[in-house]
């Protein structure tokens, strides 16, 4: 077993596994097949989330608040790949640009500038997504009694 399993109480597989739970809506999103505030968007937000906790629920492994964290780590870096390798797709011949002060900058520099902001927020939202959710799983873990005989 490795340290990352006992601390973790998964393998490496397992929350790459539940973190690409969350990777689909990216996709959807990004390409305008579901919208915001629809059940659809929904389920595809809420439902990865709960599938952490019910997974920490079930093993009970001994950092949960630090596994989640880890599987929205996980989800963080899908978030931002997703979205720039759909950037075209999503913006097509309208890319978003900088405006104010920096609206005259030359729009090479103004997409770099745009994409690595997307990236950092796609970090920002992952890590959220996972300390919120950890925060929630662990604390379940303290009130809901351990399934009798073990995992």
């Amino acid at each position: 077993m490795s340290r990352a399993t006992r601390v973790l109480g998964f393998s490496w597989p397992a929350l790459v596994g539940l973190a690409a739970l969350a990777a689909p809506r990216v996709v959807l999103h990004d390409l305008d097949v579901i919208e915001e505030g629809t059940f659809v968007n929904g389920l595809f937000v809420f439902l990865p989330p709960l599938c952490w906790i019910a997974a920490v629920l079930w093993r009970r492994p001994p950092r949960p608040f630090l596994t989640v964290v880890v599987i929205g780590a996980i989800y963080a870096v899908f978030l931002a790949a997703g979205h720039q390798l759909l950037w075209e797709e999503s913006f097509g011949a309208r890319p978003p640009a900088l405006g104010g002060n920096l609206a005259g900058l030359d729009p090479t520099a103004q997409e770099r500038i745009i994409r690595a902001a997307a990236v950092v927020s796609s970090l920002v939202t992952g890590l959220l997504v996972g300390a919120v959710t950890g925060a929630v799983a662990a604390l379940l873990c303290r009130l809901v009694p351990a399934p009798k005989g073990g995992r």
